[in-house]
């Protein structure tokens, strides 16, 4: 089992940048696979980004492509999303969750069984 407590978000202008942390409790944090998902008010739940256990292989959805970059680091227990270039439409409360599994369900919430309790970004000027 793995708890996660995101952090680093605030409130940003447009163009700015912010990096959000995962920090996970537990010595099996290596096992999991990691996602950071977003959600914004009156709106579903959506997949940003994953990487898997090793880090050798990272998924982002094309909205974020070029602008977010999702990392680990293993010995700190901890996964990371550089943001730049925000937009307003990334206003959201991210999250990001674990999950033993690496299949098309990774872009998916239901493929996650671990969640933290998200930490709100706001893009606005």
């Amino acid at each position: 089992q793995v708890q996660l407590v995101e952090s680093g978000g605030g409130l940003v202008q447009p163009g700015g940048s912010l990096r959000l942390s995962c920090a996970a409790s537990g010595r099996t944090f290596s096992r999991y696979n990691m996602g950071w998902f977003r959600q914004a008010p009156g709106k579903e739940r959506e997949f940003v980004a994953a990487i898997s256990w090793s880090g050798n292989t990272i998924y982002s959805t094309d909205s974020v492509k070029g602008r977010f970059t999702i990392s680990r680091d293993n010995a700190k227990n901890t996964v990371y999303l550089q943001m730049n270039s925000l937009e307003p439409e990334d206003t959201a409360v991210y999250y990001c969750a674990a999950t033993n599994t690496w299949g098309p369900d990774r872009i998916l919430p239901g493929g996650y069984g671990y969640w933290g309790q998200g930490t709100q970004v706001t893009v606005s000027s």
